[in-house]
């Protein structure tokens, strides 16, 4: 196959979401069949509600300051599927990526026929066993995986990572992790078994009772975000740990939020330096050199927020009051399964300008069922309906003042799509 071909495969096996079949059997004889790759190097598993992609931005970082040969596996991806497999710092070839992707379809197919797994292994459980065999492929001596959603039964589970983090546990995906936060913890929490070495970020009460309880099943000692101190003035930004000091003149991802997420990145790179060699030189940098695309990104007058849920939201909106104070259009779409009305009034009352779209992904909910949620706002701020991402980005651009800023958020499928219109 070629990169085409592969895509169109992997997208022929429905969506990553709504066709899922949560379990670990398939995967890990998907894995064995391709000769267990993820045995290769050192593994790191972020679990967690929200944050979970800048802990593995920061922590890439820290070890490409550092020289240690890394890749990394996060999800969703924004333009490309390339962007989620990122070996030394850079997403891998479509061609590279081509040949991975055979090899797992073949695998796959093959188990299929000769019985030996239920069902065809489902796009996330093969982009997964791509990712774990292009890592040992090229050689990687680091993984640092994010959990695709829960934690007990992802596919990530299955690489077995000696090394867990767990960042701030909130309220999502509740259809498919649980009610309460003490079911969701218990999901995300899983990922830590008796030989790990853990990291956890600050967590409310019912979450961390719950991460607490489950260490000390295992008997381990975790290290706490809370324990580390952290100074920011306008000179910059400093951490203290039980072992060193690190100071940034800032950290590379924008936002309040982000403090808590460097956190847990540092504690998880003084954990490494049981394997390799990481000075605190390097970590410093590493915070300060992070990325992460779709997370309060800035291009030109436009600003990018994946933000999808009530804790996301609120993240975003301490950003927006801090840091905004031109005109503010709205650009918002969101899965129906989400809680559409807590991310609403948080974010709606920031705009003078709103306009409701829908990416083209089968769980987006219309613009016209949207609306419903921007009807308590309506009395200050004006309302635009259409279900075409590019019209969006239009009427936004028409109606917004030259020195204004248009925020596009509320699904990173909305984001990934509106980047894709406007950098083509």
């Amino acid at each position: 196959m070629n990169f085409r071909e592969s895509e169109s495969y992997l997208l022929s096996l429905g969506n990553e979401v709504a066709a899922m079949k949560l379990g670990l059997e398939n995967i890990r004889t998907l894995l064995h069949e391709l000769g267990d790759p993820q045995n290769n190097y050192l593994k790191i598993q972020v679990a967690g509600t929200n944050g979970k992609g800048s802990v593995c931005a920061f922590v890439g970082s820290i070890c490409r300051e550092a020289g240690i040969s890394t890749g990394i596996f996060t999800s969703p991806h924004l333009v490309s599927v390339t962007e989620r497999i990122q070996i030394y710092g850079r997403p891998i070839t479509e061609d590279e990526f081509a040949v991975y992707a055979d090899k797992v379809r073949d695998a796959s197919e093959n188990l299929l026929a000769d019985g030996r797994i239920e069902y065809r292994p489902t796009f996330f459980e093969q982009i997964t066993a791509i990712a774990l065999t292009a890592f040992a492929g090229a050689g990687v001596r680091l993984a640092i995986l994010e959990t695709g959603l829960g934690g007990r039964l992802d596919a990530t589970t299955a690489a077995r990572a000696e090394i867990a983090a767990i960042t701030q546990i909130d309220f999502d995906h509740q259809e498919y992790l649980g009610q309460t936060l003490t079911e969701i913890a218990s999901e995300k929490a899983a990922i830590i078994h008796d030989s790990s070495a853990v990291v956890v970020g600050g967590q409310n009460q019912e979450a961390g009772t719950l991460i607490r309880k489950r260490l000390a099943q295992l008997g381990i000692e975790a290290r706490l975000g809370d324990d580390v101190a952290v100074e920011a003035d306008g000179s910059g930004i400093r951490f203290t740990t039980a072992f060193d000091r690190y100071e940034a003149s800032r950290l590379g991802l924008a936002g309040r939020h982000q403090i808590e997420n460097a956190k847990v990145a540092i504690l998880l790179a003084e954990t490494l330096s049981s394997y390799f060699t990481v000075s605190s030189h390097n970590i410093s940098a590493g915070l300060a050199n992070a990325h992460h695309p779709g997370r309060l990104e800035r291009q030109g007058r436009f600003l990018f927020d994946g933000a999808h849920n009530a804790a996301g939201a609120a993240a975003l909106r301490a950003y927006l009051d801090e840091e905004i104070r031109s005109s503010l259009t709205i650009v918002f779409a969101a899965m129906r399964e989400k809680d559409i009305a807590a991310v609403a009034d948080r974010l709606f009352p920031k705009a003078s300008v709103l306009v409701l779209t829908s990416p083209d992904n089968p769980r987006a909910m219309p613009a016209e069922e949207l609306a419903e949620f921007a009807v308590g706002h309506s009395d200050q701020l004006s309302v635009y309906l259409t279900d075409r991402v590019r019209d969006a980005l239009d009427i936004a651009q028409e109606l917004t003042p030259g020195d204004g800023t248009i925020l596009i958020t509320g699904s990173l499928y909305l984001v990934g799509e509106a980047k894709k219109i406007l950098n083509n």
